[in-house]
Formats: C-alpha cells, sequence, structure tokens
C-alpha cells in the first residue's frame, strides 16, 4: 500500500488530501470519500487504506480546508457541548452544497494528471453530511462519475441548492443510499420521503434501511458500531464500484 498526504489545489485554496492506493499493478479506477461531520482522523483514513486494499485510488480530502490547517478535532468532537463539538460546528453550519461541487470539479481534473489513476470512470461515496454531496455530485459530474453512495447521509430532502432529492432524476449514476432505522438526523419520515422521490426519479440503484442500528454504524470508534451492518456497509459498497469502475 502506498499513501501519501498532499495538497490539491483548487479555487479557494489548498486542500489536504490523504490520498491511497496499491504498490503494484496500477494504474487503478478513482475512487472519492467524503467525510463525515467530525472530520478527517485515522478511522477513516483506515477506511480509504481498506478500500484501496480492493485495487482502488481513493482521494480522502479535508472538505473543511476553507477554514484553515487546524480543522481536525480531537475524539470529544463526538460528545455535543464539548470544546471540539463546538469549533467544529461553527465550520460544519458554513457548509454548503455548490462550493463542494467545486471541489469535486477540482478533485476530477487532479485525477486527469495523475499516473496512477486509470481513465474512466470514477466513483464517489460520502458519510453523514457528505452524503449528499456525493448523490449531487453523481448528477453534477454524470459523465465522470458513474457510481455514488451516501451512508446514513443527512439533509438529502432539504431546500439547499442542489439538494439530493431534487437532482435524483439528472443523475446517470448508478446510486446507492443507506439509512439507519435509527436517525435523529434523517428521520423516518424523512427517509420515506426520499424512498417515494427516488422511485419516481426513475434513478438508478437502491435505497436501503438497515435494521436495528443507528446513524454512525460503519464507524469501528463509535458507540454504535455494528459489525454484520458495516461489512454489509462493506460489501455494497465494493459490489457498486466492482458494477460500475
Amino acid at each position: 500500500m502506498l499513501a501519501e498526504t498532499r495538497d490539491i489545489e483548487t479555487r479557494d485554496g489548498a486542500m489536504e488530501t490523504y490520498i491511497c492506493r496499491p504498490d503494484r499493478d496500477g494504474p487503478f479506477a478513482p475512487i472519492l470519500l467524503l467525510m463525515d461531520a467530525p472530520g478527517i482522523r485515522e478511522e477513516l483514513r483506515a477506511m480509504a487504506r481498506r478500500l484501496a486494499s480492493s485495487g482502488y485510488l481513493v482521494l480522502l480530502p479535508n472538505l473543511y480546508y476553507r477554514a484553515g490547517r487546524d480543522t481536525t478535532y480531537g475524539p470529544e468532537v463526538l460528545t455535543a457541548g464539548s470544546a471540539e463539538h463546538t469549533r467544529m460546528r461553527a465550520v460544519r453550519t458554513k457548509m454548503t452544497i455548490p462550493p463542494v461541487m467545486n471541489d469535486i470539479a477540482d478533485m476530477l481534473a487532479f485525477l486527469k494528471h495523475h499516473d496512477d489513476a486509470r481513465p474512466g470512470p470514477v466513483g464517489c461515496h460520502g458519510y453523514c453530511m457528505s452524503g449528499p454531496y456525493a448523490l449531487a455530485a453523481a448528477a453534477r459530474f454524470g459523465d465522470q462519475i458513474a457510481a455514488a453512495a451516501s451512508f446514513y447521509g443527512t439533509w438529502l430532502v432539504s431546500d439547499a441548492e442542489e439538494s439530493p432529492h431534487q437532482t435524483l432524476a439528472q443523475s446517470t449514476a448508478e446510486l446507492y443510499i443507506s439509512c439507519a432505522e435509527f436517525d435523529d438526523l434523517a428521520p423516518p419520515q424523512t427517509v420515506a420521503e426520499l424512498h417515494d422521490l427516488f422511485r419516481a426519479s426513475g434513478a438508478r440503484g437502491e435505497l436501503e434501511i438497515h435494521p436495528g442500528v443507528h446513524h454512525g454504524f460503519a464507524f469501528p470508534e463509535r458507540w454504535c458500531y455494528d459489525v454484520p451492518a458495516a461489512e454489509r456497509h462493506w460489501s455494497r459498497l465494493l459490489a457498486l464500484y466492482r458494477r460500475n469502475l
């Protein structure tokens, strides 16, 4: 495995990005792994390496880069009301879909000049806050992104510009939308509405509700980590990418 952290130049500055890939037999199909709200940490880097071990070039960008270099947080970021949680929320609440679409465009441009990136379709998936970004990217960059997934994505139905529910019909990618049965950030009524909109849109793919689990179930360091559901998440994701990349 080869891994490095480097800056990708965007129209808004230098975006620190963790990049990993197998150490032989390249080039590799590229995948954009988009972080959840607590931000870049070793847990996500380990997930990127696991994905790369299946034969992919994985980019894990720090989407908070516009707020500066000091946008990684300690474990207490998961504790509501803590200093780290408050510091993260000050950045998170300013995040919107359009600037992230610019970041996606700049990463796609970066991949065109990366020796280990195989020309052709790209995959994109996001967790939590980045679920909407992955789905919006599939609609915006359908000529490049062939597969996209959202895992316990938040605000999938909203008034935001390019909200995924408004762009589903524009996507030619295969989509996988994964929801937890228990999720205050994506309650059952929202998931039910999204399910109906998804079916009506004619978009390719699947919306799956994982029973008995909570928001964050795929993260090994969370209290709610659920091994069967987490492994199912890997199985669904890898199958999606094998079909399309």
